[in-house]
C-alpha cells in the first residue's frame, strides 16, 4: 500500500519534504519521520533542527492534565480516579474505575489509533521517531558540538519520557532506537518490562550528560528540558521499577525484588541534590506555584509553557474553573470528589479520622491544611476573580449567577486579576495562558521520600514530608505535622500517598500514583461530592430563604445579605443551609479490574505487526508484562 505525503519541515533558510515511502500497512505503526525523505541538510541547521525539536515537544510533552482529550484517543482513562466527580461521568473514565461498565482492550488506544503523527496523541511511535532521527542524525551534522549537545539531551529525555509513559500504562512494548523506513526495518516484539527501565535510564543518563552545564533563558526557551529533568525522569522511573506495580510483594511467579529501592533511593536523592544544586527550592506560597511564571517559580522542572496572546498555543482550563458568576464555564474535571476533600489534613497535619482531631463535619473547612482553601472553593469562601476584592463564592443549590448544583470549585488554576470577560480561550486565543507544570519539585521529593521509606530510612522520608508541610503552612502542634501520627512503614506509606493526593491535587497524579502503588483495585464505595442545599420543608420555605439571601442590601456595591453572615458560626450556617453528597446517575461503587494495572493492546495496534502479543488478563493475552 503506498504511503501518503506526511507532511513537510520547514526552518529559517530551508523548506524540505517528508516521504515515508511504500511498505505493508502493518508496519506503518512505526516508520513516520525517518531519515529516507529528509534531506539530510537539516542536521547541519541549527534552525531546522529546533523547528524539528519543536514538533516533538509538541506532542510528547504533557498537556494540562484534565484539559485536552483528543477525540479518539480515549485518554480520559488513564485520569480516572478518586480524585473528582468527573470520573463517574466520562463515558470512559467510569469504566476505568468500574462504577458503570469494564474496559476492553480495544478501548485503550494510548499508544495511538493512527498512523499518522501530526497531532497530539495520534501515535506514540511517530512521537518517538522525531527522537530517533535527532538522535541518530544530529551527529552526522556540521553544527558545533556544544549545540549537538543540547539539542541532543532534550532529544533524549523526551524519548524517555515517552517510553515511560508506554511502560507505566502496558508494561513491555517494542524499543524502537533507530529510524524506520521500508528499506530499513528492525521491528521485534514487546520487549521485557526490566528492557524497558533500563533504556529508559539509559537515555535519562544520555540527556543529564548533554544538558550537563546547559542553561536555557526565560522567555522564548522556557519549558526546554534540562539537566534537572532528566535527573527527576530518571528517579521517578526507578521509582516505578521498584514499586508494587512492577515489583509486587506477593506475585509468586514474580519474586519481589528489595534491592530495586536502593536504586531507586541513589537516583531519587541524586534527583533532589541536582535540583538543589540548579536552584530549586519549594515556592513560599502554595496557592501561588501555578499563577508564578519562568525562572520567578523555583520548583518548577517540567513545564509546557502557554500563551494567551499567541496562536493555537492557549487552553480553557481558567473557564473550566471558574464558576458562571466569574465568566467560567465549570467542568466536573475540577469538581473535587468527598474523597480528595476528606484526604486534606487539619492545620496540625492531623487526620480528620482521628477521634482528637477537632474536625466538624459541618463547618468542614475550618482549621483545615492551607492547602484546602488555597485548592478549593466552598460556599461562602472568599475567592477574588475578575480583579475584585472580598469577593465571596456561593455553591447552593440555584445561586444567583450560578448554574448547577455544584457543592465546590477548584481554585488551583486560576488567576484572580484575569478579568471575566477574558476567560474563554475561544478563535485560537484568549484564557489565562497559564503554563503547566508536569512536574515540581515536591514530587522529587516525595519519590525521595518514598525510597529512603523503603530501604529503612523513616528519617529522611518524614524530613522530606515536613518541608512540604512546612511550606504549606501546617503547625508543627503536638504530633511534629502530623508526622508522629506514622509510627510503622505501613503507617507511613499510607502518609505518604495521602500527601500526594493532597499536594497534587488536579494535577493529574493520582491515578499513576494508585496504580504504581498496587491501591487502584482497593477502592470502594461510591464516588460522590458535597453538595449544598438550602433548608426548608417545601419550595415555598426555600424560595422565601432563598429570596432573602439574594436581597440586595449595597445597591452601590451589589452586595447581598448572604455577604455579611459569618459562616463560620455554626447555628447561622445551619438556619440556612444542609450539607450533603451528590451521587453520578447510574453508577454504582468502585469496581477496578486487577488487569487494569497493565491494560490490553488495542486491536489496531496489536494487529500492526505479527510479532506482538496480547496481554495476560485481555482477550486471551499470553505476554506477562513482569516477566
Amino acid at each position: 500500500m503506498n504511503k501518503k505525503l506526511y507532511t513537510r519541515l520547514s526552518a529559517v533558510l530551508f523548506v524540505g519534504a517528508l516521504l515515508s515511502g511504500c511498505g505493508k500497512k502493518g508496519d506503518q505503526f512505526f516508520q513516520l519521520r525517518d531519515r529516507g525523505g529528509i534531506d539530510g541538510a537539516i542536521w547541519s541547521n541549527e534552525g531546522a533542527i529546533q523547528y524539528h525539536l519543536n514538533e516533538a515537544y509538541d506532542v510528547i510533552m504533557p498537556q494540562f492534565a484534565y484539559e485536552l482529550f483528543p477525540a479518539g484517543t480515549n485518554r480520559e482513562i488513564h485520569f480516572a480516579s478518586d480524585e473528582n466527580y468527573w470520573s463517574a461521568t466520562n463515558a470512559n473514565a467510569r469504566k476505568a474505575i468500574g462504577v458503570n461498565g469494564t474496559l476492553t482492550a480495544n478501548d485503550i488506544r494510548y499508544v495511538g489509533f493512527k498512523y499518522q503523527g501530526a497531532n497530539y496523541g495520534d501515535n506514540v511511535y511517530f512521537d518517538i521517531a522525531r527522537c530517533n532521527n535527532g538522535i541518530k542524525y544530529i551527529p552526522e551534522g556540521t553544527i558545533p558540538y556544544e549545540s549537538k549537545r543540547r539539542f541532543l539531551g532534550q532529544y533524549y529525555a523526551l524519548r524517555a519520557m515517552a517510553y515511560l509513559d508506554l511502560t507505566k500504562i502496558y508494561g513491555g512494548m517494542p524499543l524502537v532506537l533507530e529510524p524506520q523506513n521500508p528499506d530499513n526495518l528492525n521491528l521485534s516484539g514487546r520487549a521485557s518490562a526490566r528492557e524497558m527501565f533500563v533504556q529508559i535510564v539509559k537515555d535519562c543518563d544520555s540527556a543529564m550528560a548533554n544538558l550537563q552545564g546547559v542553561t536555557w533563558t526565560d522567555g522564548t526557551e522556557r519549558g526546554k528540558l534540562t539537566r534537572t529533568a532528566a535527573a527527576a525522569l530518571k528517579g521517578k522511573a526507578l521509582l516505578l521499577w521498584a514499586s508494587p506495580q512492577f515489583n509486587p510483594r506477593d506475585n509468586s511467579s514474580h519474586p519481589y525484588d528489595p534491592s530495586r529501592w536502593q536504586v531507586a533511593f541513589d537516583a531519587c536523592k541524586a534527583a533532589y541534590e541536582i535540583a538543589l544544586g540548579d536552584g530549586k527550592s519549594l515556592m513560599a506560597n502554595y496557592a501561588s506555584i501555578f499563577t508564578t511564571e519562568g525562572n520567578a517559580n523555583t520548583e518548577a522542572i517540567i513545564v509546557r509553557s502557554y500563551s494567551a496572546s499567541v496562536a493555537k498555543r492557549g487552553h480553557n482550563v481558567e473557564s473550566r474553573c471558574r464558576p458562571l458568576s466569574a465568566g467560567g464555564s465549570p467542568a466536573d474535571n475540577y469538581y473535587a470528589s468527598t474523597y480528595l476533600m476528606n484526604a486534606y489534613t487539619m492545620k496540625d497535619g492531623t487526620p480528620i479520622t482521628e477521634s482528637n482531631s477537632g474536625y466538624d463535619p459541618v463547618l468542614f473547612w475550618k482549621d483545615r491544611d492551607p492547602r484546602f482553601e488555597a485548592s478549593i472553593a466552598y460556599n461562602g469562601a472568599t475567592w477574588n476573580l475578575g480583579g475584585s476584592t472580598n469577593r465571596k463564592q456561593w455553591t447552593y443549590n440555584n445561586a444567583i449567577g450560578e448554574t448547577g448544583t455544584r457543592g465546590v470549585y477548584c481554585k488551583k488554576f486560576t488567576t484572580p486579576d484575569l478579568a471575566n470577560s477574558a476567560v474563554p480561550y475561544s478563535n485560537d486565543f484568549g484564557g489565562s495562558g497559564m503554563d503547566w507544570i508536569e512536574l515540581r519539585l515536591p514530587e522529587v521529593m516525595l519519590n525521595y521520600a518514598e525510597a529512603a521509606l523503603e530501604v529503612g530510612n523513616m528519617g529522611i522520608a518524614k524530613e522530606m514530608v515536613t518541608k512540604i508541610r512546612q511550606r504549606a503552612g501546617i503547625m508543627a502542634g503536638a504530633n511534629e505535622y502530623g508526622l508522629a501520627l506514622a509510627t510503622t512503614v505501613e503507617q507511613m506509606r499510607d502518609l505518604i500517598l495521602n500527601e500526594r493526593m493532597v499536594e497534587f491535587a488536579f494535577e493529574g497524579k493520582r491515578t499513576e500514583d494508585l496504580r504504581r502503588t498496587r491501591r487502584y483495585h482497593l477502592l470502594s464505595g461510591l464516588m460522590t461530592s458535597p453538595i449544598v442545599v438550602l433548608n426548608g420543608t417545601n419550595d415555598a420555605q426555600r424560595n422565601a430563604l432563598k429570596a432573602q439571601l439574594e436581597r440586595v442590601v449595597n445597591p452601590a456595591t451589589g452586595a447581598m445579605y448572604r455577604d455579611q453572615l459569618n459562616l463560620n458560626n455554626k447555628d447561622t450556617l445551619q438556619k440556612y443551609f444542609s450539607y450533603g453528597v451528590g451521587q453520578p446517575a447510574s453508577t454504582g461503587g468502585f469496581n477496578v479490574l486487577p488487569e487494569y494495572y497493565f491494560y490490553g493492546l488495542s486491536n489496531f495496534f496489536l494487529y500492526s505487526s505479527p510479532l506482538l502479543e496480547q496481554t495476560i488478563g485481555w482477550d486471551g493475552g499470553n505476554f506477562d508484562p513482569l516477566r
